[in-house]
């Protein structure tokens, strides 16, 4: 019997920046269940990937070294089964795409904005990394929730 490949369900992850939080959501997904999704990720503008993001998952065997911020211009025309807006400056400026399949929002703490020493920074991404990372074990949630 030939058996048929279908293709991955499609994951976009939205934040602002697209620095931090969606850099380590992509990861993570990509990481976890990447044998499950395909998994891209976005700002509403593109800056650079931070490297306390890159630091704290190099500490769980996630390199995001290669990873770099991508506007989320760079996907126009594509279609998504799930864009999931982590931050919530994104969900309110993310266009609405009413072709693509579940729309997610979860709003995570912006580990970026922690001001403070080293270790101090470090500590709030290690915290976000974590939470976003038990958030996505239950990913796909079993009900939308829209935009607006």
């Amino acid at each position: 019997m030939l058996l048929v490949s279908t293709p991955k369900p499609r994951v976009l992850i939205l934040c602002t920046a697209n620095s931090a939080r969606s850099q380590m959501a992509e990861g993570l997904l990509r990481h976890d269940r990447g044998d499950e999704f395909e998994v891209h990720s976005a700002g509403t503008r593109a800056t650079i990937v931070r490297p306390e993001a890159i630091t704290v998952m190099r500490e769980i065997g996630v390199d995001l070294s290669h990873h770099r911020s991508k506007s989320l211009d760079e996907f126009a025309g594509q279609r998504f089964d799930y864009v999931l807006t982590v931050c919530d400056h994104a969900r309110e400026n993310c266009p609405i795409y009413p072709h693509h399949g579940q729309q997610l929002h979860h709003n995570f703490e912006d580990p970026a904005a922690v001001q403070g020493s080293e270790a101090e920074r470090l500590d709030a991404f290690r915290r976000v990394r974590d939470a976003i990372r038990a958030y996505l074990r239950n990913f796909p949630l079993d009900r939308p929730t829209s935009f607006g």
